[in-house]
């Protein structure tokens, strides 16, 4: 039978595989048949994964390296019972919050976790027009309450007791919710907001009719004018009059520093 990957490039030793660098888009059958199901380690990095259902008969895989691949998310991730780190930088994950689901469920003993570079994640460094401290202390929290206890370390910092402590208090409500704007349907169509959930999308669409299309933002611009719209007779005027309840002296005035013996 012909094989489905580049055999040479794949290192195998104690039960520890690597195959790095090859355009995958999926995981090779053949490769699996020849790593075995007692494969502990397998570094697929620098690939260009889109799926990883190929690793369900990877029963007792440890550890799982898939940097710099083009994952967009995590359905494809099969339930790993023996797995203990998982490193997933520089992919292509978008909402990261449905990853560390997708993460805890699948993988209860997990203890290292790491997505790095994702446009999903709140990094400050890649984006730091939409991201700051306060976004990344806010996913650790997120992450630390979602994942499992087993969790010791997370990207490139080790868990601490005060922060475990936190995400127990107050880590369910650190998660963010971002608003963006979806391509529109049809050019009528003004779309407003979109909220991402856990698994579910909700777009909000202004479809009205009366709502503000280009035509009737051109049609404001023309007709615009500074002045109000309605105007008044001379007659019809509104005042009010009544006596002072103090009399003005000066006194609290400052304005007479400024004038000197000369000038009177």
């Amino acid at each position: 039978m012909a094989q489905d990957f580049n055999r040479s490039a794949l290192t195998v030793s104690h039960n520890r595989a690597c195959y790095t660098g090859q355009r995958l888009t999926r995981i090779p059958q053949g490769l699996i048949k020849i790593v075995g199901v007692n494969c502990i380690s397998l570094d697929l990095s620098y690939n260009e994964l889109t799926s990883i259902s190929g690793l369900k008969e990877c029963l007792c895989l440890e550890e799982l390296i898939l940097d710099n691949n083009k994952l967009y998310d995590l359905i494809t991730l099969p339930v790993m019972d023996a797995l203990t780190t998982i490193s997933l930088n520089n992919n292509k994950l978008i909402d990261i919050d449905l990853a560390l689901e997708k993460i805890s469920s699948c993988c209860p003993k997990v203890k290292h976790v790491s997505l790095l570079g994702n446009p999903g994640y709140p990094d400050q460094l890649t984006d730091p027009v939409n991201n700051d401290d306060a976004d990344y202390d806010r996913y650790r929290l997120y992450a630390i309450h979602i994942l499992p206890e087993s969790l010791r370390f997370l990207d490139f910092r080790p868990i601490t007791p005060l922060e475990r402590k936190d995400a127990n208090n107050r880590g369910r409500f650190m998660r963010t919710i971002k608003l963006s704007i979806l391509p529109s349907p049809s050019a009528p169509a003004l779309q407003s907001r979109y909220l991402r959930g856990n698994s579910n999308s909700w777009g909000f669409f202004n479809e009205n009719p009366g709502g503000f299309d280009d035509e009737r933002l051109e049609e404001r611009k023309d007709n615009y004018s500074p002045l109000p719209s309605t105007t008044r007779s001379p007659n019809d005027h509104k005042g009010a009059y009544g006596k002072c309840r103090y009399r003005y002296s000066g006194k609290n005035s400052e304005g007479n520093r400024f004038i000197i013996n000369s000038d009177l």
